[in-house]
């Protein structure tokens, strides 16, 4: 009786051993949601043209006198069209004395500057790579975005490269200062984790396209934070094709020189833009522009208060930039004009910025 119990325990002992052995068997998973089919696809539809930024510095070696470049940071870059033409953040490329690109594919490409726009923190590099490797990205639109749609950010978070992070809009029409210290205005918020490495890099919609160039987060830490800023695209796309043309971004000019706010506070002026100065040979002097100076006693002679810009209303200096970059030298456009108490509208030809 007690051998054959030994013998009915021996068999379990070893079935149960060999089951051990095999390991547990996975379960076959459902369908992907449709969610993550989406975060997929526009991963792999935008992967390729996002790019890894490495910017270098020129370092002097103080026995040889040798010149090196030596690595300064990292930052992210998309293709803009198929000849090569990378758009990033100027703060991304500030200070350095060259760059190189790192495709999707981990080939490597040296990339020359062709313009920078440090006021909308904005900058094109191009490099030269073959046709078959450049595949430019997917322009949207940003005026029609929407609090609470979905977002997605690909970049290089510390090195990282091809990481994405996803979102939503948090907020529309934020206000952030550039390199320059001037406003740049109308910025995209959104709570995608974006982290330093990530600026320059594409923020996208579900559909895989273009509506922001990933810049700035807020954060005291300097990691995210929940709170990332990015240029919204149509300011991308009107700054963008001049700098490829020109080199740079000419603003046109009206030929003016305007009261600093101290002064137009003295005055108790109301808002506008008021003429302190006409450039010689000028639109502004052309149109009949007339500047507050000084009497034959010191006395404020009272002169023109622009208070209008092509139908717009302009309180400052900041805001008067900002019409005249939507524009190009040589538009004809209205301007408004407070004089003597009247409204005054001329019409004027913007010059070229030297």
């Amino acid at each position: 009786m007690i051998l054959s119990r030994r013998l009915l325990v021996f068999p379990s002992l070893f079935a149960l051993l060999a089951l051990c052995a095999a390991g547990a068997s996975a379960q076959a998973r459902g369908k992907l949601a449709e969610d993550e089919l989406i975060n997929i696809s526009v991963f792999k539809a935008v992967s390729p043209s996002t790019v890894h930024i490495t910017t270098v510095a020129a370092q002097r070696n103080l026995f040889t006198l040798d010149v090196t470049q030596v690595p300064q940071g990292t930052g992210t870059g998309f293709m803009w069209d198929e000849r090569g033409h990378i758009v990033t953040n100027f703060h991304v490329l500030q200070g350095a004395s060259g760059a190189r690109v790192t495709l999707s594919d981990q080939s490597e490409w040296q990339a020359s500057l062709v313009g920078v726009f440090p006021d909308r923190d904005l900058a094109v590099l191009r490099i030269s790579a073959p046709k078959e490797k450049l595949k430019p990205i997917a322009l949207g639109t940003s005026k029609d975005l929407q609090v609470g749609q979905r977002v997605y950010a690909i970049g290089n978070p510390f090195g990282l490269d091809q990481t994405l992070t996803t979102g939503i809009v948090s907020a529309l029409n934020r206000e952030i200062q550039s390199v320059t210290q001037r406003t740049i205005r109308g910025m995209i918020q959104t709570d995608a984790a974006i982290n330093p490495g990530n600026s320059g890099g594409p923020l996208l919609d579900s559909s895989g396209r273009l509506i922001g160039v990933n810049t700035a987060i807020y954060s005291p830490s300097g990691a995210s934070a929940g709170i990332g800023f990015a240029i919204p695209v149509d300011e991308v796309n009107r700054v963008v094709p001049r700098l490829i043309r020109d080199g740079k971004f000419l603003r046109p000019t009206l030929g003016i020189q305007s009261a600093p706010p101290q002064l137009h506070a003295a005055l108790r002026l109301p808002k506008g833009l008021a003429v302190i100065g006409v450039i010689k040979g000028s639109p502004a002097e052309a149109a009949g522009i007339v500047p507050f100076r000084r009497g034959p006693k010191g006395e404020v002679i009272a002169g023109d208060l622009i208070v209008a810009f092509a139908g717009k209303p302009v309180a400052t200096l900041d805001e008067m930039l900002d019409e005249l970059e939507r524009h190009q030298p040589g538009d004809t456009v209205s301007l408004t004009l407070q004089r003597a108490g009247k409204a005054l509208e001329l019409k004027l030809r913007l010059g070229q910025s030297q």
